[in-house]
């Protein structure tokens, strides 16, 4: 039940933000709690197919190529969305906006139940990057909106976490659980969905229950595309930000894409619950490190992501060349502290520095630019596999992303020293 009492958009934000009810703090603070698990569901269900991809590969006879281009096409609908429909929320209302997003994903499970033959896998794959483009920037916005509207004048960590955790640990989730699934339940290309199914539209119930934290306008605002724009605050901390993004983002793209087949095949573990645990452990280990490290400085917080990062490759690496399973689990998990750490230290500089009024089109950016690191390197392995061995390939990713995070540190010692 909202108060008739108004407050601004943000405390300490723009004089000209727009004014609204605000309903008590005990609806803020569930409500919070409710954009988290809905965030949280969404995340996991993208990530659903990741250990499923080679028994479609197995049943279907297609290449290691045809599952990047799979997941390519997934990514691509992420930024068409992005870009056409990321940043609307800030006028148009955050629930209204996830609502869709979680409607397209239930759209999604069920085209995955009903006929999952490629080019079913295709679309199905194309309309959940839909949604998730939405969802993504709106879901960290609102979580933003409702933490400072419960806890006003209080510092950020507590959605530093737990946006950045239901972001990076449900696409550690979803691959774990249907994994299981597929390992040890009957139906494993149609289990997962049902499963997540139930979970969205109860996501679905969750949003319809928080609360609003954008007025509804009189005067809507000219629309236009969402393009990448430095113009969000200090222009070189956003611009480090968003190549952070793409370099965290960049790991995440291949441990969900190829990295389950790379298992199953080099490295001779057939079974889908290792596949869905490889997976896991890279973006279990991200969330944790984002929890343990919410307390360190900024520039402390790039540094560990930098070189946590560049070591879990190089060891990675290693494993990859010894197929030896414990040490790419290891190394994996070590990358996924850096990806992690990495990853939350661009979405905290973004949303700390955004006008309230265009939060979500800078947290919109940051998604457009991170998204397309988990996209392009991805395809670009699959490419390249066609050439030469998996190994070889995926030793030669290693060598571009190394040199990627040698280009972020590179730009963040500009950044300091301006």
């Amino acid at each position: 039940m909202s108060t008739r009492t108004y407050t601004p958009v943000d405390a300490g934000g723009a004089a000209n933000a727009p004014w609204r009810p605000t309903p008590s703090p005990a609806r803020h603070h569930a409500g919070f709690w409710f954009i988290a698990f809905a965030f949280l569901t969404s995340m996991a269900f993208c990530a659903v197919p990741a250990p499923l991809y080679s028994l479609y590969q197995a049943r279907d006879g297609f290449s290691t190529f045809m599952i990047t281009v799979i997941f390519a096409v997934y990514a691509l609908g992420v930024m068409i969305s992005l870009i056409l429909a990321g940043h609307i929320s800030d006028w148009a209302g955050r629930k209204k906006i996830l609502v869709l997003s979680l409607g397209l994903e239930v759209a999604a499970a069920v085209m995955f139940l009903a006929e999952p033959i490629l080019p079913v896998l295709l679309l199905a794959r194309f309309i959940s990057g839909l949604g998730m483009g939405m969802l993504t920037a709106t879901a960290t916005a609102h979580l933003h909106d409702l933490h400072r509207r419960h806890r006003p004048g209080a510092s950020n960590q507590r959605f530093e976490i737990v946006s950045t955790v239901t972001n990076i640990g449900g696409l550690g989730v979803g691959p774990l659980v249907a994994g299981v699934l597929a390992q040890y339940v009957d139906a494993p290309l149609r289990t997962p969905y049902i499963v997540f199914t139930v979970l969205l539209i109860l996501s679905i119930v969750a949003v319809a229950l928080a609360p609003e934290t954008v007025e509804k306008q009189v005067a809507r605002p000219a629309y236009r595309p969402q393009l990448p724009s430095a113009n969000h605050g200090d222009p070189n901390r956003y611009i480090a930000a968003l190549a952070a993004g793409f370099a965290s983002f960049a790991v995440f793209g291949v441990f969900t894409s190829v990295a389950p087949a790379f298992v199953g095949g080099v490295l001779n573990q057939p079974s889908r619950a290792i596949a869905g645990l490889v997976v896991f452990a890279v973006f279990g280990s991200a969330a944790v490190a984002q929890i343990l490290t919410s307390r360190i400085p900024a520039t402390a917080k790039l540094a560990l992501g930098l070189s946590a990062q560049a070591i879990g490759l190089l060891a990675l690496t290693v494993g990859m060349h010894l197929a030896n399973l414990p040490v790419f689990l290891i190394a994996g998990s070590v990358t996924g502290i850096g990806a992690g750490v990495l990853f939350k230290s661009a979405v905290g500089a973004v949303a700390s520095q955004a006008a309230p009024a265009k939060r979500g089109e800078a947290l919109a950016g940051l998604f457009l630019i991170s998204y397309l690191g988990l996209s392009l390197p991805a395809l670009g392995l699959g490419v390249v596999t066609q050439y030469v061995s998996s190994v070889t390939a995926m030793t030669w990713l290693v060598g571009f992303l190394l040199a990627l995070l040698a280009g972020v540190a590179g730009l963040s010692r500009t950044r300091t020293t301006t």
